[in-house]
């Protein structure tokens, strides 16, 4: 059988390889410590994910008997203007909308930012029959009202929903089911809507990896030690070291967990031939993180409608091999874009720069931001003060609160998985979540979470 894998899959392909079927608790620890699995690592050494950009052949038993890349990142910039890079991009990205959904209703998530805002204009521009949606979290940021006010500009039909408290419970067997346990379960949020996708429309236009692909990583020509040390910051969760190092030491591993993971880390770097510090690490998230972390729950979307991603497009991907980093940085190309074509989305705020817009965003800044800061914060500690504290994330709707606490202790602590993972560690950090500290914790909580699901589905 030949596989030919995208330059960013939307999927993972498995295949065998000739080693024991074991637990591959290196690869585990590292999922540990950054939320997602490494380059070709499964739960198990006998079996990998096939690697993007790759063309395979194997054999009846599922074996990797071939394979040869056909697709390397690359820094090749050329000599153009500002807006020659413009005038591309915008006739490509276009382009790829046009393909991606003509003849179809396209079911748009809006957000605050400028992927899916760019979006919106791409499908202005091509008249294409939209619905759009936006979430918010209860009692979190109102992300909903802009979306909402870059649908009406757009003049597309639009929804508002709320995610709810304690959703995760009736669904998590069905996300493990589309996942298989290579994601946590808070940070695909949409399932909490999943049964909404039917009466939307045709096709999901996504976008996905469009703030990686259209913006630079911010730092400064790095030597190779430097760049290790910068991912491996950029890529581990709040206490996620801690907690892999506690697996790590809990199994009696060889070594210590920093060490493998950082010569991980140096040997992945080491397959992209670019000098460019900026274009090497975004060339190395996009390779690697891409498709084992954001690709992951692209599965929920598809169960409900096909799905499209102009940001994955793999003329998008060699485009942006071609453009000057400085084009890039700051979202620039983006920014252009929606207000050439449509300046009254521009004038609408950004989520990330908020309370300012496109037009004005430089200006998020002492003393011009302030009294938008000290609102904003006054008005979150009086909704504390009465008894709804703010939500910026989705673990603390499923995972706070006597019903949720209860869950996870029958999940966590009066499961299987103490067979696999000591009990008191499983205690341990179950108790420091709820009684000590939630941030620190919580990203160890989310993995337990998902490898004791694991373990009851897969792994019995």
């Amino acid at each position: 059988m030949k596989i030919k894998t995208a330059i960013i899959p939307t999927k993972q392909s498995f295949a065998k390889v000739d080693a024991p079927h074991e637990l591959h608790l290196e690869a585990i620890c590292v999922f540990a410590a950054i939320g997602f699995f490494l380059d070709q690592d499964t739960y198990y050494k006998d079996e990998v994910v096939l690697a993007p950009s790759t063309k395979y052949e194997l054999n009846e038993k599922g074996f990797v008997v071939n394979s040869e890349p056909w697709f390397h990142w690359h820094y090749t910039p050329r000599d153009i203007t500002f807006n020659q890079a413009l005038k591309e991009f915008s006739s490509l990205f276009e382009t790829i909308m046009q393909e991606q959904t003509q003849g179809k209703k396209v079911i748009l998530p809006l957000s605050g930012g400028l992927d899916s805002r760019s979006q919106a204009v791409a499908l202005k521009q091509i008249n294409a029959d939209v619905f759009s949606y936006s979430y918010q979290y209860k009692n979190g940021f109102d992300e909903t009202s802009i979306a909402k006010k870059i649908a009406e500009a757009s003049h597309f039909d639009f929804k508002r929903f709320k995610i709810s408290n304690a959703y995760l419970w009736g669904v998590i067997d069905d996300l493990l089911q589309l996942n298989k346990g290579y994601s946590d379960f808070t940070a695909p949020r949409q399932m909490a809507i999943f049964e909404e996708y039917a009466k939307m429309g045709d096709v999901f236009s996504l976008g996905h990896w469009g703030d990686v692909l259209f913006d630079s990583m911010n730092v400064s020509q790095l030597s190779k030690e430097e760049e290790v040390r910068v991912l491996q910051k950029k890529l581990c969760k709040r206490g996620g070291v801690d907690f892999a190092n506690t697996l790590w030491n809990a199994w009696g591993l060889p070594g210590d967990f920093n060490t493998y993971f950082a010569s991980r880390i140096e040997g992945l770097l080491g397959t992209i031939e670019i000098k460019d510090t900026n274009a090497k690490l975004r060339a190395f998230k996009s390779k690697y993180w891409a498709p084992r972390w954001t690709s992951i729950n692209l599965a929920v979307f598809e169960k409900a409608k096909p799905i499209t991603l102009p940001y994955y497009d793999e003329r998008m991907c060699e485009f942006i091999c071609t453009i000057p980093e400085e084009y890039l940085k700051n979202r620039q190309l983006q920014i252009a874009y929606i207000q050439s074509k449509a300046p009254e989305l521009a004038r609408i705020q950004w989520q990330d720069q908020r309370p300012f817009h496109l037009n004005n965003f430089r200006y998020n800044k002492i003393p011009y931001n302030l009294p938008y800061r000290i609102a904003n914060k006054v008005k979150r500690e009086i909704k504390a003060v009465s008894g709804k504290p703010y939500i910026q994330r989705n673990w603390e709707l499923q995972f706070l609160g006597d019903a949720n606490k209860q869950k996870l202790k029958e999940v966590l602590l009066d499961s299987d998985l103490k067979k696999w993972i000591p009990k008191s560690i499983l205690a341990n950090y179950y108790n420091s979540f709820f009684n000590t500290d939630h941030l620190q914790n919580a990203h160890a909580i989310n993995i337990l979470l998902v490898l004791a699901k694991f373990n009851q589905k897969y792994n019995g």
